[in-house]
């Protein structure tokens, strides 16, 4: 069965280009640009890895983080963030996030920390600071 990536940010071309990058790794790839999507998407999809961007217009990615850990706390979530912002990164830590990227990333990394956590590990909610 194929792992599932789904990507949260609100600039589409991040959205796109992480979508192709992850197809091309053997991932189902589904996206979001807002909040109210992605939990759907989660909801009925389940996916194993959410990448997502800290600032999202109408619910910040904290929140985000938080509903998800709260619908199934084995989804591993990796935050993206252009801002740097270390009081939002450690609460995000915090709150289950196992590590963080800030823009702009390096794509290769980004993409060998994702297939780090899908491929070389049990989908067991294992946490892995960055």
């Amino acid at each position: 069965m194929k792992r599932k990536v789904l990507i949260v940010d609100d600039q589409n071309g991040i959205r796109v280009l992480l979508m192709e990058v992850f197809s091309n790794e053997g991932y189902d790839t589904y996206q979001a640009s807002n909040g109210k999507l992605a939990l759907e998407i989660v909801r009925n999809v389940t996916p194993d890895l959410v990448l997502l961007d800290m600032k999202i217009p109408g619910m910040d990615g904290l929140d985000i983080l938080k509903h998800i850990k709260s619908m199934n706390p084995a989804i591993k979530v990796i935050m993206m963030t252009a801002y740097g912002e270390l009081d939002m990164i450690k609460e995000a830590t915090d709150l289950g996030a196992i590590m963080h990227f800030t823009k702009p990333f390096d794509i290769d990394e980004l993409r060998m920390a994702v297939n780090n956590q899908l491929r070389n590990q049990p989908n067991s909610g294992f946490a892995v600071g960055s």
